[in-house]
């Protein structure tokens, strides 16, 4: 069986006990941090390994985002300016070219390495007070900007042969509190959600893959974030029309309240095809591990038509 997971592991090196513990378990895939990365030849060792525990072609996600959240940089890799900054002010055109370009290069560092999942595009919209964590992390303060610059991104990822995973569903833009340590809440109307935060995901909603937000939602359900709510997950499904594979954010955030045993439950109950797990920790890599389903059903197909788009090549092949 097939779990529905998506592991991150200790460091830069696989360990006996994570080796065996992975070949038991069979996450879906695995996410990479900088925690994992020293070389670029140790990170195509890593990867062949992680491949290998498994006996078959697991995705390899990572948050290369092309700015201030990227887990591969110098010496071995380039840095990048943050997404907001790239080309600012210039016609969109112009700056959905640069990103288009940007991201078809970070694809190509990724897939030289045997990564072929990246959790981006971002299609949150920076805000005046979008917390800092995120703000300068989107690509536009306006919608239509969002899903242009979105769209750019996620065609030069594709065309380098990575996968993208936008996020974070159905919009994180609004939030004040940073979701590692706090849970955002928004009290904006369900109807001036759906024509602005929802929009880029509308745009974009034919995409393989998608990231929850951790985020309260009031007026579509004040009682859970979006990540645990079936109502906001209905309206990704509904409203926003995505039907590709969704998978959590990390589960681990503070955002998020109980046990993990319990959020793994409350996400799968709500409608998440995918848990994702981020820590190193590998005790409580095995308590989500005892608790998560085989991945199935409409999850499952989701996740074969996403993985149906990777190129048949892979770098460490």
């Amino acid at each position: 069986m097939i779990a529905a997971t998506t592991f991150g592991i200790d460091g830069p090196v696989l360990s006996a006990r994570e080796r065996d513990f992975h070949r038991q378990a069979q996450p879906w895939g695995f996410i990479l941090f900088k925690r994992n990365v020293e070389s670029p030849e140790q990170l195509r060792r890593l990867t062949s390994e992680l491949r290998d525990c498994l006996g078959r072609e697991a995705p390899i996600l990572i948050d290369q985002e092309g700015g201030r959240v990227d887990r591969l940089g110098p010496p071995h890799w380039p840095t990048h300016v943050p997404p907001l900054d790239e080309a600012a002010g210039a016609p969109l055109p112009v700056r959905a070219a640069a990103l288009k370009d940007r991201y078809r290069r970070i694809a190509s560092d990724l897939r030289a390495t045997g990564i072929d999942v990246n959790c981006a595009p971002t299609l949150d919209i920076a805000y005046p007070d979008t917390h800092p964590f995120l703000r300068n992390r989107c690509y536009g303060e306006t919608a239509e900007d969002v899903a242009v610059l979105g769209r750019a991104v996620a065609d030069g990822l594709m065309e380098g042969g990575v996968l993208p995973v936008m996020k974070h569903m159905p919009g994180h833009g609004r939030g004040r509190v940073d979701s590692h340590h706090d849970l955002p809440r928004t009290d904006a109307p369900r109807p001036v959600l759906e024509s602005e935060d929802f929009a880029p995901f509308r745009a974009l909603s034919d995409l393989p893959m998608g990231m929850t937000a951790h985020m309260v939602f009031e007026d579509i359900d004040p009682t859970a974030p979006a990540t645990a709510s079936p109502r906001v997950v209905q309206t990704v499904r509904e409203q926003i029309g995505f039907d590709g594979l969704l998978m959590t954010d990390d589960i681990g955030m503070n955002a998020l309240s109980g046990t993990v045993e319990e959020r793994v439950a409350a996400s799968l109950a709500a409608g998440c095809d995918l848990i994702l797990h981020c820590n190193g920790d590998i005790d409580e890599r095995e308590r989500v591990a005892a608790v998560v389903p085989a991945l199935a059903g409409r999850a499952a197909a989701r996740a074969d038509a996403a993985l149906a788009l990777r190129p048949r090549e892979t770098a460490h092949a």
